[in-house]
This record gives structure tokens, sequence and C-alpha cells, in this order.
């Protein structure tokens, strides 16, 4: 397979569709290069209870809004693929899967996108690979030596998987919140956090954290204080699941161990814990390593950005990553506008508005 392009957009998921959108509004020629074998972007591969943060109708995609998920007010991620597969049908986006990108290169006056699948040339291209793909495990003494099972969030499914188990769940946010909820009950649970887990108000949902995240870019942009954004309001949003494992006493997090021991982990004090399993729910990166060839990477191995135009090099643009290209970018609700912002600003580039 090969090509050329006004626009490659890399990346079939919730972002890539959102540019798509857009791009096909502006009437431009693009394709999507989706990794996957199927629509759904990463949702096909989050643990079986993920619920979103926000009911269907906040957590929707520009032009089409989510329907509800009957008897659910927080759609599960089967749903949301539901939704992506036909999102992506309605406005018959020609995504091209499986491809996986492996490099982009300048070629002249286009950018050439190559992987094993073959290589489409185009005037611009539009990243959006989102984290999902590249998780982050922390440097904690004694990880290679523990003889339990150890995984990231990425690697959890359900609790039957742990049935009876003395199991650790490592982090403070969302994920981490939502799977200690998930083992709560069937296992022998030690939830580890690296500070007093911070809920926010059980009346406040994605949205409001959209709401937040928008206000905080709006004021850096115009020189005012930082608001803080989601920041300011906790870490965890307190669905359902959560919301009743933490009133039922179920949800005690531990400070954060020294140190991971053969048998389990041990915290500064000596105090040691026995653990069959340890489950990272630690975070993740920009899954960037395609670009490397174009050299763009600065402080924290992000891409320099203004907006989601990338700085040192025009003809790219960044979708999805994180506020830092655009606020609340990598949710559902909050990627239609930087999406729409990108698509124009490559219609700008390339002459056609």
């Amino acid at each position: 397979m090969s090509g050329q392009h006004d626009v490659v957009v890399i990346g079939g998921g919730q972002a890539g569709l959102a540019a798509g959108y857009h791009l096909r509004r502006l009437g431009l020629d693009f394709v999507v290069l989706d990794a996957q074998a199927a629509p759904g972007g990463a949702w096909p591969h989050t643990w079986d209870s993920l619920r979103l943060f926000s009911p269907a109708a906040y957590s929707s995609l520009p032009g089409r809004i989510m329907p509800p998920q009957p008897g659910e007010t927080y759609p599960d991620a089967a749903h949301v693929v539901d939704y992506l597969t036909d999102y992506e049908q309605r406005y018959d986006l020609p995504v091209v899967r499986p491809v996986r990108v492996e490099a982009v290169h300048r070629d002249g006056g286009f950018l050439r996108v190559e992987s094993a699948a073959g290589t489409w040339r185009a005037r611009a291209v539009i990243s959006a690979t989102g984290t999902w793909w590249r998780p982050f495990l922390p440097a904690v003494p004694g990880r290679a030596g523990f003889r339990g099972v150890q995984l990231h969030t990425v690697g959890y499914r359900r609790p039957a998987d742990f049935a009876g188990r003395k199991v650790v769940v490592v982090g403070g946010g969302n994920s981490g919140a939502q799977i200690a909820a998930d083992l709560a009950h069937g296992t022998d649970l030690t939830w580890v956090t690296r500070r007093p887990p911070r809920y926010l108000a059980d009346d406040i949902d994605g949205r409001a954290l959209f709401d937040a995240a928008t206000a905080r870019r709006r004021a850096l942009d115009e020189g005012r204080s930082d608001t803080g954004g989601v920041a300011s309001l906790g870490d965890i949003v307190a669905v359902p699941p959560v919301r009743e494992a933490r009133d039922a006493g179920l949800l005690k997090a531990q400070p954060m161990f020294a140190r991971l021991t053969p048998t389990g982990v041990e915290w500064a004090d000596g105090t040691r814990a026995d653990a069959d399993a340890v489950i990272w729910c630690t975070g993740f990166r920009p899954a960037l390593s395609h670009l490397a060839p174009l050299g763009l990477r600065g402080p924290r191995g992000r891409i320099p950005t203004a907006g989601t135009r990338a700085l040192r090099e025009p003809r790219l643009h960044l979708l999805g990553y994180g506020d830092w290209t655009g606020p609340a970018s990598a949710t559902l609700i909050g990627v239609g506008r930087p999406a729409r912002d990108a698509a124009r600003s490559v219609g700008e580039l390339l002459g056609t508005r």
C-alpha cells in the first residue's frame, strides 16, 4: 500500500477520527493510518469494568452525540468502541488498517510516512497515536527481583484473575482508584499512593474537568495567573464503583513503599507486606517514536508546540497527547476543539481556506 495525499493522520482512535471529521468538512484529501486491526483505538484493550467519567452526552466527538448506554449513567468501554465504530462509518472516514507507522521523514516538500505495509507522502501530517501504547513503569528498587506477577494498567482485565490473592495496586489517579475498587471485594488488597487520595466532589464529572482544563489554558494564553486546572479539583473522579468501595471503607491508601522484595513490598521503616501481584497504575508517556527522524524532541521528551503545531516543523500537528496539545485533548469531549484547530491550520498551510 502507498499513496500521496494532502494529509496523513497517524492513529485511528478518538483523536484521529476527530481530525478526520474536520478534514472531511474542509474538503481535504487525507487518509487515516491505524495500527489496530479493528476500530476503537485503545478502548478495546482496557479492563472490563472501566467506566467513562461522564454521561454519554458529555463524552462525544464533534458532529455526533454519543447515545446513552441502556441502564448505565457512565458508559463502559464496549459502548465507546461501538460509538467509535459507528462514527468512523457514519462519516465515511478513509481509515486504512492495520498499518503501524514506523517513521516519518522529511522528503522535499512532503513528509514521508513509512510502515511495513507501505509508504505514504503527505503535505502535512497529524500524529494522533496517543499514550496507551507507551506505559510508564517507575524505577523502584527491587522491581527486577520480585518473584510475583507484575503488570501495568494496560495488562489488567478483571478481578477474577486475582481472586483470593494478595495484590498491591500502585497509583493514586483514576486508573489506580478504579482498579483498586475492582479488586477490593475479592482479593487481599493493598492500595499504595504517593500522596493521600484526592477525590473530586461526587457531583463532578468529565464535563467539569474539561471546563477546568479549558479555563486554565485560556488563563495561561492570556497571561493571567495559573488556575491550576483539573489538578486544583482533585485526582480521582468518584464514579459509582469507586464511590461505593470508598464509602464501604475498602479503599484505604497506604503511602508509597521504598522497595520491592522477592515476596512483596517494604516501606522505609522496615514494614513489609507480602504480595502475589503488583499492578502499576503509574501512567503513560506520549507514543512518539515514529517522529524521531524529524529531530523535534525537546524537554521531557515532548515536541514543543504552538497549540497542536510543532514549532520546528509546521507541517506536523500533534493531537490528543494531553493538555500540552490542547486542553483535555486526551479525552473524548476535549479532543474536538484542538482537532478542529489542527485541521484549520493544515488547511491554511495548504492554501485551501
